[in-house]
């Protein structure tokens, strides 16, 4: 995307979330270092693995391309993680996580020979450049069904659009979330099956993922609406 961002259109976008959130008894913040990011979600019960993409052990992140979002309840307790990496790719987003680079820096060290990515989904196979890639969402289970998710997609469309102007910004998301109607919330534009069937082997992780995006474009158009109905 190669338009010239608007920093202070951005900064209202990001405003407004940042305000839902304070109204819902949430204080957000962001953070860059993905050591501590990996040392917060070691110490938050009831949080899953961090997957490798977003550990620096297996997959380091350099500054500026990359960062996390944590909120904190009104005691200081954590109550919501996410994270967000760049991905600047010449191939397809597909081939990116069907080579399993998408997870592993150095994939002939640290994958097994069980691990494998298939990647059907159509739309995935176009999808190159500056690609932003959302995942590793946590919600405390008193903050579920309160809207969290909304104010969670917003910082992290707000924060992407003005750290990288990027060409797509997408997750990979059990069919569940979908039949929920928790990814309506994200508002993502696009969805589609097939975006990663997983097995990493020595991470405990099998997973059947849609892939859910949605373009620069229309990220900046969001924003640019945001702006007017403000």
């Amino acid at each position: 995307m190669d338009n010239v961002i608007n920093p202070l259109m951005a900064a209202r976008f990001l405003g407004a979330f940042d305000s839902d959130a304070v109204k819902k008894g949430i204080t957000l913040s962001l953070g860059f270092d993905f050591r501590e990011y990996v040392a917060i979600t070691k110490a938050t019960q009831t949080k899953g693995t961090t997957y490798p993409n977003f550990r620096p052990d297996r997959s380091p992140i350099q500054l500026g391309d990359g960062f996390w979002v944590k909120g904190v309840d009104r005691n200081n307790d954590t109550a919501l993680l996410q994270a967000v990496r760049l991905y600047n790719l010449n191939t397809s987003f597909a081939e990116h996580l069907r080579s399993l680079r998408a997870f592993y820096e150095n994939v002939s060290l640290h994958a097994s020979s069980y691990d494998r990515c298939i990647c059907v989904a159509p739309s995935a196979e176009s999808m190159t450049g500056k690609v932003a890639y959302h995942g590793d969402l946590w919600i405390r289970p008193d903050f579920r069904g309160k809207g969290i998710p909304k104010i969670m997609a917003g910082i992290v469309f707000g924060v992407s659009y003005s750290l990288w102007a990027p060409d797509f910004v997408c997750a990979l998301v059990p069919r569940w979330l979908l039949d929920k109607g928790v990814v309506k919330q994200y508002e993502y534009l696009h969805c589609e099956r097939g975006g990663a069937i997983l097995q990493l082997f020595e991470e405990g992780i099998l997973d059947d993922d849609w892939i859910i995006w949605i373009t620069g474009e229309e990220l900046r158009s969001r924003i640019e609406r945001h702006e007017t109905a403000e």
